[in-house]
């Protein structure tokens, strides 16, 4: 009986799956994602001919089949370095509309590498010669309140614009839940937003080296810019009011935040 069962209920959604017959010739409907997901890739190097070979590979190989593969608004950046910040690496944002697309990159890159349809110099490179240090994949989903990533749009020159990126870490789950929905029904997100401080994406990590944290990234043309909007915020009641709630407390162990800036090649 239940194998009767069983095979009447797989020929029912065989038939409900199947076109009628004034629908045979029309396209699978394509479903809009309710949000997306990110991976940020960061390659470290310890010298400047490798920061070249990896630039000319993201620049003549890497994009470019992001791009032929339907995926846009691609970020690229450098550290914004200081007499503290000397170390040299490079970060690519992409966005993705499913987790299905990210492996369908990961396998369609490496069939390029592997049929050297790639730069030379970073494909063949030795392993007394590589192209990088090391390189690190974070893979990230949108938050809710700001579900799909957004491109900022300034006059300055690349080397001027500021694009800040944090992560927050807290110190399990329930805290790190937390401190999310404190950016999302918390209003952080809405603070942000209000203030103009032209945010690329909010984001949980899903996979990632420094779990459970969040990352967000926020943009400005300059640093004056970037300091007179975090004074804003400091200074805003709704920030004042959130920060004293008793539920929000104690809900972030540690914090990094870095500066970059956008290369040429960036579409940002």
């Amino acid at each position: 009986m239940k194998k009767l069962i069983a095979l009447v209920l797989t020929a029912f959604l065989f038939c409900q799956c199947q076109p009628s017959n004034n629908e045979g010739s029309s396209k699978p409907e394509i479903i809009q994602a309710d949000y997306q997901y990110y991976q940020m890739i960061t390659y470290s190097f310890e010298n400047t001919k490798q920061a070249t070979t990896t630039d000319d590979y993201l620049k003549s190989v890497y994009l470019p089949h992001l791009k032929k593969s339907g995926i846009s608004n691609i970020g690229v950046f450098k550290l914004i370095q200081s007499e503290e910040l000397t170390d040299l690496k490079t970060y690519v944002l992409i966005p993705f509309s499913s987790l299905t697309q990210i492996e369908d990159i990961y396998e369609s890159t490496a069939a390029i590498h592997e049929s050297q349809q790639a730069s030379q110099a970073y494909i063949t490179a030795s392993q007394d010669e590589p192209p990088y240090q090391r390189m690190e994949s974070t893979i990230m989903k949108a938050f809710a309140d700001m579900p799909f990533m957004e491109m900022p749009s300034f006059d300055t020159p690349r080397s001027q614009r500021v694009y800040e990126l944090r992560s927050y870490e807290s110190a399990n789950e329930r805290l790190y839940h937390n401190k999310v929905d404190m950016f999302n029904a918390g209003g952080e997100v809405t603070l942000f937003d209000r203030l103009e401080f032209n945010a690329v994406f909010y984001a949980e990590v899903i996979s990632g080296a420094k779990m459970p944290n969040l990352i967000y990234m926020t943009t400005f043309s300059n640093q004056e810019s970037r300091d007179a909007h975090w004074d804003a915020f400091r200074e805003a009641p709704e920030w004042l009011k959130l920060k004293a709630m008793p539920k929000y407390q104690k809900n972030v162990s540690h914090a990094d935040l870095i500066f970059l800036y956008p290369t040429e090649y960036s579409d940002y």
